[in-house]
Order: structure tokens, then C-alpha cells, then sequence
């Protein structure tokens, strides 16, 4: 099976479903990984942070065992209704020759537009009679964006489909760790003990030790 996940930026995949996806892995999937930003000098950013982020990357990739990694460098922090026009074809080319069964996308109503912009773009990517081979779309939660979203009713993120991910948990944490600029100290969202937190109060809702929670948007039975 070809599972892909899209990331707005490089950590989300692994705070949202890095045990998920470790678990796919470990199921004999292939694993692809769709990059929708990137950090740029013209942005103010370091050349020291723009080597190390891609270095990053490629520790994640190895850990993870990605087989390919797919990086549409938008600047980060830039995406616009305008970049959609753009991103919808890329995402499209890239489906049609990956050719996957599973989507995991971020939340469609997180705090940051990126996200929000990434959902919608991937989203209209994701119709039966282009893409016959996907049959599963599960939004991720991810922590400092998915729970800073406004406190609406249309906006709520509701898990519906949960993941014991006990096995492969620490493994997450340590693959979390690579991403060391952004974590910090509780109670800052993106810590430790936080993404702890999290995986213990979803593998509480459903009966087991550490779980990663989504929402289900589309499943194919076919």
C-alpha cells in the first residue's frame, strides 16, 4: 500500500502521525512525504537555519523511511488563496505518479493559514474520477495549531479514527527531538510532555496506552 502525507512544514508529519506512520512502515507500505514550504534567505533567514533545516529533513526521511521526499518550496509563512492555483497542479502531478491509497493531511481549521491553504489544496486533489487509487483521507491533529483554532462549532476538530501507537511511540519522540528549534520547555505546546500528554489522553479514549487520533474525511471501501 502507498500511503502519503503532506506537511505544511517540516515537523508536522511526525507531531500528527509519525507513530502512525512508523507503523505503516513496519506493515511492509511505502511511505511517501510531500513538503509544501521551505525557508529561504529572502525571507531573513540564516543560512545556518536554512542547512540545517534540510538536514533535518533528511535525518527524518532515514528514520522514517520514506521512500521519497517531494519539498514544492513555498516560502514558509507565505502561502496565499492566489498560491493554491499553483500548489493544486504540483500536488496533482505528484498523486497521479505516486499513485496513493492513503492521504494524511493537517487539520483543515488550524491556527496557521499554511495549514488551512495546504487542506484545501490537497483536498481538491482528492476527487474519485481523477484519482481512482485513493481510498483513504484522514486529517492529523497537530499540537500548536490544531487546538488554537477559533472555538467554533464548524471549526472543531473531531477524531473519529484512532491509532495505537504504544509500540512505536518512543521512537516518535526521539525523531521529534531532530526537530530541536521547535521544541521547548512545558508548558509551551510544542514540548515533550505535551506531545506525551496528548497521545496518552487519545490512547485513553479508545483503551490503550499511546494513540494518535484523525479524522476521517473519505474511506473507499473498494
Amino acid at each position: 500500500m502507498k500511503i502519503v502525507v503532506i506537511s505544511a512544514h517540516p515537523d508536522d508529519e511526525v507531531l500528527g502521525c509519525g507513530g502512525t506512520l512508523l507503523k505503516h512502515k513496519e506493515n511492509g507500505d511505502e511511505l511517501y512525504w510531500i513538503i509544501i514550504t521551505n525557508v529561504f534567505e529572502n525571507q531573513g533567514f540564516s543560512k545556518e537555519l536554512i542547512n540545517g533545516r534540510q538536514q533535518e529533513i533528511e535525518k527524518i526521511k532515514n528514520l522514517m523511511g520514506f521512500s521519497t521526499v517531494h519539498k514544492l518550496d513555498y516560502p514558509t509563512m507565505g502561502l496565499d488563496s492566489s498560491s493554491i492555483n499553483t500548489m493544486i497542479p504540483k500536488i496533482s502531478t505528484l498523486f497521479n505518479e505516486i499513485k496513493p491509497e492513503v492521504l494524511y493531511v493537517m487539520n483543515r481549521s488550524d491556527a496557521h493559514s499554511d495549514h488551512r491553504l495546504t487542506f484545501d489544496a490537497v483536498m481538491a486533489c482528492t476527487k474519485s474520477f481523477r484519482y481512482p487509487f485513493i481510498k483513504k483521507v484522514l486529517m492529523y491533529e497537530c499540537i500548536s495549531e490544531t487546538e488554537f483554532a477559533p472555538a467554533l462549532p464548524e471549526k472543531v476538530f473531531q477524531p473519529n479514527y484512532f491509532v495505537d501507537v504504544t509500540k512505536h511511540f518512543d521512537k516518535k519522540l526521539e525523531m521529534m527531538k531532530v526537530y530541536k528549534s521547535e521544541l521547548s520547555e512545558h508548558p509551551f505546546p510544542r514540548s515533550l510532555r505535551n506531545i506525551e500528554a496528548l497521545a496518552t489522553f487519545r490512547g485513553a479514549s479508545v483503551g490503550v496506552e499511546y494513540a494518535e487520533a484523525f479524522q476521517l474525511i473519505k474511506f473507499i471501501d473498494k
